[in-house]
Order: C-alpha cells, then sequence, then structure tokens
C-alpha cells in the first residue's frame, strides 16, 4: 500500500499482484464538484466478464500497465482472499476513473446469487447500473430479474455486451435475447465491425465513424466507414434514431424524420442523453477485455449519458427518535449524511468501511455521529457512538490512497472506525440523522459450527462479530433450544466464504449437522408416582408424591393442578413439585426435547417433619414425570413453517412436485403478476435445511422463499429426526 504515515504501509502490497502494476497508486482522486461524479455498479450473471471489462477500462486510462488476470488473482477489484479462491467476485468492489476530468465510481459487483447482498449495497451507492452480458453465455433468468428490480427503482442503465474477442461470440444472437427480456429500449449505439472471423472496430450509428481496435486500445484509430460499412449498419441506424425520437421531449421530431429530413446529431445525442438518464432508453455497447474493444466508447457513455449525482436519490431520513427529517439533497454544503455501504478488517487499520456521502462533505479529523438502526433481526442490536473521523482515503480495490475530504455524491473509505457496521448512517454530530435502510434479503441456510476445542470459544465469538459487522446478510443465532451456534447464510458459496474468513483469523472450528428443534408431548394420560427418600445419618431427603398427566390442545402449554386432600404434602412444597416438574418438562422425559401442552394433577403424596425439603419435593416432582413418561406413549411434536415461494410460471409445477415430497401442505396459489406466481404451503423445518440451494437449483436461480414459524405438529412415524 502507498498511503504515507499509517500502518497500512505495512500491509503486503500486492498480495494478489496488483500493485506492481499500478501507473500511480498514491493519488487518490477527490472529486470538487458533485456534477463532475459518475457512479455506476456493474450487474450481470458471475462469468459475463464484468470484473475483466474494468481491468481494460484500467489500462486504457493508464491506471494500470498491464490487465491482470481472474486465475492468477491479479485484478484489480478481485482482491479479497475469497474472491482469488473461488475465481469469482464475492464483495463489493470501489474502482475510481478520471475520465475527461470526471470522476467515475465504477462499483464491481459479484454475480453470483449468495452474494446479493453485496449487489443490493452496490445499487444502493450506484446512480446508474451497467448490464454486462456475455456473447458466449447470453442472460439468465437471474440478470432479467435484477433489471426488473433496477427498472422499479427507475435507475438509468446501459448493456455492454463482452467477450466480442471470443470465438462462439453470438451478438446477434444475445442483442436481441436483451431486447426480448429488457423491452425495445434496449439499441445499440455502435455495431461491430468484422475484420474476418474476428471482430477489429465498431462503428458509430450516430457519428457514422469507426474505431479500428485492430492494433490494441492504446493505439485505436478513428476513421470515417466506408459506403459497404454504412449500408450494412443501414437497419440499425434507423431503429436508433427511432428510438431516441421517441423519447425526445420535441414532438415535431419524429414527424421530420419521417418526411426524410436529416436531424442533426447533436440534437440527437442531447436527446439521446436525457433518456437515458431518465432511464428511458438503454444503450447497448460491445467490448472486449482482451482486444480493448470498446474501451473509448464505454468511458464515454459513462461520462456523458449517465447522471450525475445530483440529477439522482437522496434517501428518505429522520432524527434518532424517528421523526422525519427536512428532505437532503446533494449539497455539499448542506448537512452531512452518509452510509456505510461495505465493512471489511484489515489486520492493520482495523475496520475499514466504505462510504457513500449523500449530503454534505465527511472531511478527514472531523467529529461525526455514527447510528445504526433496524436490524435487531439480523443480530445487529441498535446503536450510536461519536466517533472522529482520522483518515478518509480514495480506494482502488485494495489499496488505499488518502484524500482530505468527499464531497456529496462521491464515495470514499474510512478506517479505525471501531463501532461501524453495513448500513449504518454517518452525520454530523451536532445533527445527528438516520438514513432508511436499503432492503436485505433474507438469509435462509442453516450451517451449524463448533470451536474445535474450549480455548477456540473466544476467538470464535470475536471474529463472527467482525464478519457480521460487515455483512448484513449473515444472521449469528445462539439456538436455545439446541443449544448450536447456528449460521443463517445465502447459500453454500455464501457458507464457504464465512468459513474461509473464519479460518483466516485463526478460529479452528468445524461444521456439525443442524438439529431441528423438537419438542415432546404426552399422547395419553399416564400417572407417575415420584419418592425421593435418601437418610445419610443427618437430616436426610424425604418427598413422595403422585401424578395424573394428560395432553392438552396444541399451543396451550403447561397447567398444574393440586388435588391433594388432608394436608398430604404440605402447602410450603406444593410450588416446589411444580418447580421439579417445570425443570424436567425443559429437560424432556424421552429424546431430550422440552415437553409441551400438558396438564400435570397432582394427587397425592407424603412428607416428613423433619426430612421433607423444598429440593426433595422438586427432586420428587421431577421423577413423578419421568415415571409417567415410562408409563405411557410420548409423541415427538416437529416445528412447522408457513412458506411463500415466489417463481416463474414455467416452474410452478416442478416446486409443487418437490413442496409435496417435502411433507409440504399446499395452501394455495397466487399469480403476482409479470409471469410470476406465488405458492403457498406449511413445510417441516426439517426438509427446509437445505431449501434455499434446492430451489434455486430447481428455478434456474430465480426461485425465492420466505418463510415464518407456524406450529409444532406430530412427526410422522415413519420419520425418523436426526
Amino acid at each position: 500500500m502507498s498511503v504515507k504515515g499509517t500502518k497500512d504501509s505495512a500491509r503486503t502490497a500486492g498480495r494478489n499482484g496488483s500493485e506492481s502494476r499500478r501507473a500511480d497508486a498514491s493519488a487518490g482522486i477527490a472529486a470538487e464538484d458533485p456534477a463532475r461524479i459518475r457512479n455506476v455498479a456493474l450487474v450481470g450473471h458471475s462469468g459475463a466478464g464484468k470484473t475483466m471489462l474494468i481491468e481494460a477500462l484500467l489500462a486504457a486510462n493508464g491506471m494500470i500497465t498491464r490487465k491482470g488476470s481472474i486465475p492468477d488473482g491479479t485484478t484489480v477489484s478481485d482482491s479479497d482472499p475469497a474472491a482469488v479462491h473461488q475465481q469469482r467476485s464475492v464483495t463489493l468492489s470501489l474502482v475510481p476513473l478520471l475520465i475527461d476530468g470526471v470522476k467515475v465510481n465504477l462499483l464491481d459487483t459479484p454475480g453470483y446469487p449468495d452474494f446479493i447482498g453485496e449487489l443490493r449495497a452496490g445499487l444502493r451507492a450506484a446512480d446508474a447500473a451497467m448490464f454486462v452480458v456475455s456473447a458466449v453465455d447470453g442472460i439468465d433468468a437471474t440478470t432479467v430479474a435484477l433489471w426488473g428490480e433496477c427498472q422499479l427503482r427507475q435507475l438509468p442503465r446501459a448493456v455492454a455486451i463482452t467477450r466480442m474477442d471470443h470465438p462462439r461470440a453470438d451478438y446477434d444472437g444475445v442483442l436481441a435475447a436483451c431486447r426480448q427480456a429488457f423491452g425495445e429500449g434496449v439499441l445499440p449505439l455502435y455495431v461491430p465491425v468484422p475484420a474476418g472471423s474476428e471482430v477489429t472496430g465498431l462503428l458509430g450509428l450516430l457519428s457514422g465513424t469507426v474505431t479500428d481496435y485492430s492494433s490494441g486500445e492504446a493505439s485505436a484509430v478513428v476513421r470515417a466507414a466506408d459506403a459497404a460499412e454504412l449500408a450494412a449498419s443501414g437497419t440499425a441506424r434507423g431503429e436508433l434514431i427511432e428510438g431516441i425520437i421517441a423519447e425526445s421531449e420535441d414532438e415535431t421530431l419524429m414527424d421530420r424524420y419521417l418526411e426524410g429530413e436529416d436531424i442533426d446529431t447533436d440534437v440527437l445525442i442531447a436527446d439521446l442523453e436525457t433518456a437515458v438518464e431518465r432511464g428511458r432508453f438503454f444503450p447497448v455497447l460491445s467490448t472486449s477485455a482482451v482486444s480493448g474493444l470498446g474501451t473509448a466508447e464505454l468511458m464515454e457513455v459513462l461520462v456523458r449519458a449517465f447522471p450525475s449525482p445530483p440529477h439522482g436519490h437522496v434517501p428518505d431520513a429522520t432524527d434518532l427518535a424517528g421523526a422525519p427529517a427536512a428532505s437532503l439533497s446533494c449539497d455539499p454544503a448542506g448537512p452531512l449524511a452518509a452510509e456505510v455501504i461495505r465493512t471489511s478488517v484489515d489486520p492493520f487499520l482495523g475496520r475499514i468501511c466504505l462510504v457513500r456521502v449523500f449530503s454534505g462533505t465527511l472531511r478527514e479529523d472531523a467529529p461525526v455521529h455514527l447510528g445504526g438502526h433496524g436490524l435487531a433481526d439480523r443480530g445487529h442490536q441498535d446503536h450510536d457512538s461519536d466517533e472522529r473521523v482520522t483518515h478518509l482515503y480514495s480506494p482502488l480495490g485494495a489499496s488505499l490512497r488518502p484524500v482530505q475530504y468527499c464531497v456529496s455524491g462521491d464515495m470514499c473509505a474510512v478506517a479505525k472506525v471501531g463501532s461501524a457496521e453495513t448500513g449504518d448512517t454517518i452525520s454530523g454530530r451536532d445533527r445527528p440523522l438516520l438514513l432508511a435502510t436499503w432492503e436485505m434479503p433474507e438469509p435462509l441456510l442453516p450451517v451449524a459450527v463448533e470451536p474445535d476445542s474450549r480455548s477456540d470459544e473466544d476467538a470464535l465469538a470475536r471474529s463472527l462479530g467482525k464478519i457480521a459487522a460487515g455483512d448484513p446478510t449473515l444472521r449469528v443465532e445462539r439456538n436455545a433450544e439446541t443449544h448450536q451456534l447456528v449460521l443463517w447464510c445465502m447459500g453454500e458459496a455464501h457458507a464457504e466464504v464465512v468459513l474461509d474468513r473464519l479460518r483466516d483469523q485463526g478460529v479452528k472450528l468445524h461444521t456439525v449437522d443442524v438439529v431441528t428443534p423438537l419438542r415432546e408431548t404426552f399422547a395419553g394420560p399416564a400417572a407417575g408416582h415420584g419418592r425421593h427418600v435418601k437418610q445419610s445419618g443427618g437430616h436426610g431427603q424425604y418427598a413422595v408424591c403422585d401424578i395424573e398427566v394428560e395432553p392438552l390442545p396444541r399451543g396451550e402449554g403447561f397447567e398444574f393442578v393440586d388435588k391433594t386432600v388432608g394436608g398430604v404434602i404440605p402447602g410450603t412444597f406444593i410450588p416446589s413439585v411444580e418447580k421439579g416438574v417445570r425443570a424436567q418438562l425443559e429437560r424432556g422425559v424421552s429424546a431430550g426435547f422440552p415437553v409441551v401442552d400438558l396438564k400435570v394433577t397432582l394427587t397425592g403424596g407424603k412428607a416428613h417433619s423433619v426430612d421433607s425439603s423444598d429440593a426433595a419435593f422438586q427432586a420428587a416432582g421431577a421423577l413423578a414425570l419421568r415415571e409417567a413418561a415410562a408409563a405411557g406413549r410420548i409423541q415427538l411434536l416437529e416445528p412447522v413453517s408457513a412458506v411463500t415461494i415466489t417463481v416463474a410460471d414455467e416452474h410452478v409445477g416442478s416446486v409443487m412436485s418437490d413442496l409435496s415430497a417435502r411433507r409440504g401442505r399446499l395452501t394455495g396459489t397466487t399469480s403476482s403478476g409479470e409471469g410470476l406466481t406465488e405458492i403457498s404451503a406449511e413445510v417441516p423445518d426439517q426438509e427446509l435445511l437445505r431449501y434455499a440451494v434446492d430451489l434455486r437449483a430447481l428455478t434456474a436461480g430465480t426461485g425465492r422463499f420466505r418463510r415464518r414459524y407456524l406450529r409444532h405438529d406430530p412427526v410422522p412415524a415413519s420419520f425418523s429426526a436426526s
């Protein structure tokens, strides 16, 4: 690292090999004017080429001397050890570029569904989205669903078709698939210019010029298109112009165009930029990270077509009491309101927070208020603290470069903020605020872990606290009934990353099977006799009690009735019997699970004037319940959840068949529009342990579900619980 005067100079410079490729790793980029900032999230499925596209842009911009490699772990944005290990992005990464005096913050987001929390954080910080689609693999259902999510937010979008250098690249097929999935507003600004079997250039449909990349992006030349190239692109040019005019506010343009008038190119470009900024038109560009094809055109779209932060949305804010605060705007002189988008832990700098500033200016050595509310259900309790920002950095992947301030609309990194968690609001100490939290997906895959030894317990607790602070999609639960430590994750890949990070921090642990918290109840009436008599020379122990038990309806809990007569058990010891019974109920009477829905009637007993005691009658009450269980029949109960599954219509049949195989009971189906169906069912929790993974496989990654505890039902005799 190149941050002078701080401990990060001791960090492993270029642990992924990227530092040696930096053209300038010491100069941080600090924007002065929010109007000259662009925040763009690169989104798309895993393997589409987002990370390598950023490498190509960095090389074309002169930020690095040569491009990195994903297999070698040398890319700038995939610096996390887990990303290098899994050969894909697993975290959100910020890469800023300076293009013609405009700071462009590129957010490389993971494409694998397990890391959708990082993707959502990237969309929160961005003012526009660049959808990256492979010319080889096309688009998947997850990308289509993500497009719809961005559409609901009216987020400006563009499409970059990557891997145009690949022998199996199918530009026409992928473009048609994009238009079918994303809508007719998806149109190319440039079309590929082939030279034999390779694409060596791009023809600008509005400019009529060709950028020739045959000698590499560093020596790309621009020439006028020849007659054959213009003729071949005539249809695409006509569709583009009509698409732009259809979104123009000048209602005369279409008539003039249809009458044969040549519309001025500057007018078309201005209307195009306005339509993109408003989220009504979506330009398509062709790119290749290998040859650099399209990098110049892509940088031009990033700067000219996408909106600046003042044209974006600022989240609603409240004061600490929850009262609405005055609306905020992207004003560097306004009240400070920033948000922690991502939190990581560095061995030298401690917690490093990636921050998006929505209002005001964040400065070095400034006192701030740090607050986090609204995530108590994830194990993140509401918290507030006053902190001091000691250092600000402009991150470039894993590299941190110092800056003195960060204006509204920009992003930066803040180190050594000890209590910060992802989703927290940073505001002025004199005017603390809370920004409305963004939607967090619910983790639904449980993974039970145990430390290898008692000495690892404290290390496990400390490391989990650090990891959970930066990952709001991870929920840590100590189950009160099974006493297991359960990590609720988004999927297997997410779980693997969490476990790897724990082990990287020196924690020795192993996974165990998740135990479903069953319960016990009596299947019918029974009677028990509890006799606790011991004599040891001094005061002895003497207690005898007789009980009758009978099951209660589901959900009725526990009822204790005293029907003794004649004072056979002194009144002071009646509560002792009940206390002993209750304690045994918690411990279980058969399989070690709590006993529920039971009525216990105390019918008789004996006491001793000297040897009877509270402890003796507690022991007798517990013994009586155990004897009643031995004489009667115990029924195991399993938890059942109400499950709501949202799937595409074509997957409804397979999902319903799978639910039936899981002992699920269908309770209804509802069409939710746009080709989606909601399936409601009641499913035993034991059958849902891996449902987050299995549903994804059944629905090509598009299905999602939510669950809530409903009740406990009897376990079928044929079912053997683990």
